[in-house]
């Protein structure tokens, strides 16, 4: 026989278990409230898994209260009677707690124990990762399409557009990333002229790093480093608050109210990052420029003659194709974090996967690109 009792706060539990040759009869006593069904748990499920015989008899004469927690205790030892094989029979039960028994005894209970993997064919791997593809496609070409709509009425509509949320996104993406952008462009300036200078010194070309320094910042590693720094800076931001909004049921409860949380959550966030990437890439290059000014200067060179080098080689085209460029950078990198934001699932770790998956995709699509204007800046001879 085993008896566990709970005494706290006047509440007591009691499970008696008498085993027989053909049956296991477990005898309730007391409250099977939260407590006294927590006392009992384990002295009343361990005679079950370790019994032998294929009935078990659960009398409950002497239960004189029982909620929710003492009806999962009946489920569960009905469980591991099924799952031993065996059968279990409820006796004496008061017809108060029947009512409760009723709700949930016809229900199945899922198995709680971990499933092994299944075994999938490679064509069937294939078809399920495929069509997962295609699902994200098709949440993608949706997002993309509603953002675009989304965009062009704030054009024609601008009063309909919550400018304050704008601000404050203006202030996340530019004013806080203002610091990191100029530091880095400031020390990948000072790398790229020094590390010239030490190849070019050979051939006494050093004249030509503002040259290279120019084209290069401009066109290419302006726009695409910012845009990098900001997908792992604001766009990871994005995913997290949106995603922990979806955790969080706001974003249905917005829906809920007839408002639309593409509206409300993920249009000032584009908008902001329109306004603010572009400008982010001129203090990038800005602050490259000086970087390279300072390696100049070291080399002996005057300053005028590194402006002049700098500026009388570039044309209108190199600097309004960055900016091109970074407008476009500006929409990948909103769009993918607000994407995964949306596309956050339920649990513990779902926030930061959505976020490790923004600034991942957000990259590999600002490579994509990039590699699609230099294609057709070459096509156009820019």
């Amino acid at each position: 026989m085993t008896k566990n009792k709970f005494d706290d706060h006047g509440h007591r539990a009691t499970v008696q278990a008498h085993h027989t040759s053909m049956e296991l009869r477990l005898t309730f006593h007391g409250n099977f409230d939260a407590a006294g069904t927590a006392s009992v748990w384990d002295s009343a499920i361990d005679p079950v898994k370790n019994t032998h015989t294929t009935e078990v008899i659960v009398d409950c004469s002497d239960v004189r209260a029982m909620d929710g927690s003492g009806i999962a205790l009946l489920l569960k030892i009905r469980e591991e009677t099924a799952r031993a094989g065996g059968k279990m029979q409820l006796v004496n039960l008061d017809d108060q707690y029947k009512q409760l028994i009723d709700l949930t005894w016809d229900c199945d209970i899922p198995d709680w124990a971990p499933k092994a993997d299944e075994r999938r064919s490679f064509t069937e791997s294939v078809g399920m990762a495929t069509s997962g593809v295609l699902i994200r496609m098709r949440e993608m070409v949706s997002f993309i399409g509603e953002s675009l709509t989304m965009i062009v009425h704030a054009v024609f509509h601008p009063r309909q557009v919550r400018w304050k949320d704008v601000l404050m996104a203006c202030v996340n993406v530019g004013v806080d990333s203002i610091f990191i952008i100029t530091l880095i462009g400031f020390l990948m300036g000072l790398i790229m002229s020094f590390q010239s200078a030490v190849t070019l010194e050979r051939f006494g070309g050093e004249i030509f790093i503002p040259n290279m320094l120019g084209l290069v910042m401009f066109r290419e590693m302006g726009p695409l480093v910012t845009a990098i720094l900001l997908a792992a800076r604001s766009g990871s931001a994005f995913a997290a608050e949106i995603g922990t909004m979806k955790i969080n049921e706001e974003l249905d409860a917005l829906s809920t109210m007839g408002l639309s949380p593409m509206r409300f959550m993920v249009l000032p966030k584009l908008l902001a990052s329109l306004a603010m990437v572009p400008l982010m890439t001129i203090f990038f290059n800005m602050a490259s420029l000086i970087g390279g000014a300072v390696v100049m200067l070291s080399l002996g060179f005057p300053l005028v003659t590194y402006t002049s080098r700098v500026f009388s080689y570039l044309d209108y085209v190199d600097f309004w194709g960055g900016m091109l460029k970074a407008v476009i950078f500006s929409i990948i990198v909103a769009g993918v974090g607000c994407l995964r934001g949306l596309q956050t699932q339920s649990g513990a770790s779902a926030v930061g996967l959505s976020t490790t998956s923004a600034v991942v995709t957000g990259i590999i699509f600002l490579a994509f690109a990039d590699g699609i204007f230099a294609m057709v800046f070459y096509v156009l001879g820019w």
